[in-house]
């Protein structure tokens, strides 16, 4: 197992954001988390990624207690996340911004070949890599913000909210090519509200509501579960 959450809470203040959320993720899989805004899926990755402490619980990570770790530890560790409203930085081009995805890297030939890789992933990225990041079109900066994640060469790639606020043929695009990433052996926990397209994609899958996992299973069980299909696909 590369991910386990075990029966985490997290507070926001007095406010119980996450309330004994269990999950695991293996070795090469995309596994999802879907529910409705407020539920608790960007909290979860924060708890996973190191932004937010944990109340009670714990995380571990290739069998490693990493609960009180340091955010940026864990990068090191090969956890990397592209964050809800990709965070890049506009004042940077895009090569100045996948360059600082590398930052902890010492191994130069590598950071060059992951470069490629990512270009061979974003060749609009390519196109555009003298270009100031904030002039960018949504589409592009999220392909920067996985680009850019993707420099750290993680073991577990965290995508929070990928198709926010894209256009639909983007986010079939995007979602291609998170298939790909994952092909070319990248381990995804992805949080996302399409619930047709993450589904689609997952080897397995957690629906959380109000901080709590009410199904899990596979990506296929889930889109062909009746309550799922009602509350998140809009098939009645």
């Amino acid at each position: 197992m590369l991910l386990e959450i075990d029966n985490i809470t997290l507070l926001y203040g007095r406010i119980q954001a996450l309330h004994g959320i269990s999950l695991e993720v293996n070795e090469g899989e995309i596994v999802a988390l879907v529910g409705a805004n407020g539920a608790g899926k960007t909290t979860t990755m924060r708890a996973v990624s190191g932004l937010r402490p944990i109340a009670a619980g714990a995380v571990r990570f290739e069998g490693r207690d990493i609960t009180k770790m340091r955010a940026d530890l864990r990068v090191a560790l090969g956890i990397c996340q592209a964050p809800e409203g990709r965070g890049i930085f506009p004042g940077m081009s895009v090569l100045e911004n996948l360059e600082m995805g590398a930052y902890i890297r010492r191994d130069a030939a590598a950071v060059r070949a992951d470069l490629d890789r990512v270009y061979g992933l974003f060749p609009r990225l390519l196109e555009r890599r003298k270009q100031a990041s904030g002039t960018l079109s949504g589409g592009e900066q999220q392909m920067l913000a996985v680009g850019r994640a993707l420099m750290s060469r993680p073991k577990l790639l965290l995508l929070d909210e990928p198709s926010m606020g894209l256009a639909p043929i983007l986010i079939q695009q995007i979602f291609t090519i998170i298939t790909e990433i994952n092909q070319q052996g990248t381990t995804i926990l992805v949080v996302e509200q399409n619930a047709q397209q993450a589904l689609s994609r997952a080897h397995r899958a957690y629906v959380l509501e109000t901080g709590r996992i009410v199904k899990s299973g596979t990506g296929a069980e889930l889109l062909r579960d009746p309550a799922v299909q009602d509350a998140y696909l809009g098939v009645a």
